[in-house]
């Protein structure tokens, strides 16, 4: 699944083509991704101009001058395609700008989604209503880690993970960090200390915005809009990698968490 630095380089290679324009055309080439697209979608969108881009978790925002904001989710296997040369089966809906821009929401699984939501509602939406703070925002910090996992006997990876504590986390990061901190994956949260907490803050921010740099990592279907795949897979220090020798010259090793590969190093992680 695209994970939050892939939703954050579509959203900005979007907003190169959309930010500002107005949507003359709206296509829908089926009635359903996971589940139906708005009814009202294409009378929306239709006429209206972007105001604004954004990103909440792993959700892409197009704010428009309808006081309506189109919120999307890739799944899978979703992607958006900027001037494609020619329509494919996937393109299930299609933006066409008063510019000529075309941009095409491909999602062969069909496990993303799309959702119309009054701008001045999203934070109660269903959906980001109960988010806890963005991992690049000022709103994460060691304080705010300390009194979530105070008392919880849970693994602190688990914890990462729960969107309610912070948003937008995924495995492939919270290894990552959890590795460039120090911190074992299966150790309870509620004892995790605080020189710690402190260095897995910023272990977390540092991984993400060193994947956007790099444009996303590449998974499978993953491609940014223009097509290209994101490099940082290739900076790894932990994940994918059971077997490998560690920078200190141990094992990289593996095991499951809650249906989910968790990858670390026993000589770097205590």
């Amino acid at each position: 699944m695209p994970e939050l630095p892939e939703v954050e380089t579509t959203v900005r290679g979007l907003e190169r083509f959309l930010d500002g324009e107005r949507i003359a055309r709206v296509t829908l080439n089926r009635a359903d991704l996971r589940r139906p697209f708005p009814p009202d979608l294409v009378q929306v969108l239709t006429g209206a101009r972007v105001t604004g881009m954004g990103r909440r978790a792993k959700y892409g925002l197009i704010h428009t001058d309808r006081e309506q904001t189109m919120v999307f989710h890739l799944g899978m296997s979703g992607r958006w395609r900027i001037e494609p040369e020619a329509p494919d089966k996937h393109d299930h809906l299609v933006l066409e700008t008063g510019a000529g821009h075309v941009l095409a929401l491909n999602d062969a699984r069909r496990f993303g989604s799309v959702d119309l939501v009054p701008t001045a509602g999203l934070d109660a939406w269903g959906a980001f209503a109960t988010l806890g703070p963005e991992p690049l925002g000022d709103d994460l910090t060691p304080a705010h880690l300390r009194a979530a996992f105070a008392g919880r006997i849970a693994p602190i990876k688990q914890m990462l993970l729960d969107q309610t504590i912070v948003a937008g986390l995924g495995n492939i990061y919270v290894c990552e960090a959890l590795f460039r901190s120090g911190i074992r994956p299966d150790k309870e949260a509620g004892r995790v200390s605080g020189p710690a907490l402190g260095r897995l803050v910023p272990a977390i921010k540092q991984v993400l915005g060193e994947s956007i740099a790099a444009g996303g990592s590449t998974i499978k279907d993953y491609a940014q809009p223009n097509g290209e795949l994101g490099y940082f897979a290739a900076s790894w220090q932990v994940y994918g990698r059971e077997g490998d020798p560690c920078g200190c010259g141990a094992p990289v090793l593996r095991f499951v968490q809650g249906g989910r590969s968790t990858f670390w190093c026993r000589k770097c992680q205590k």
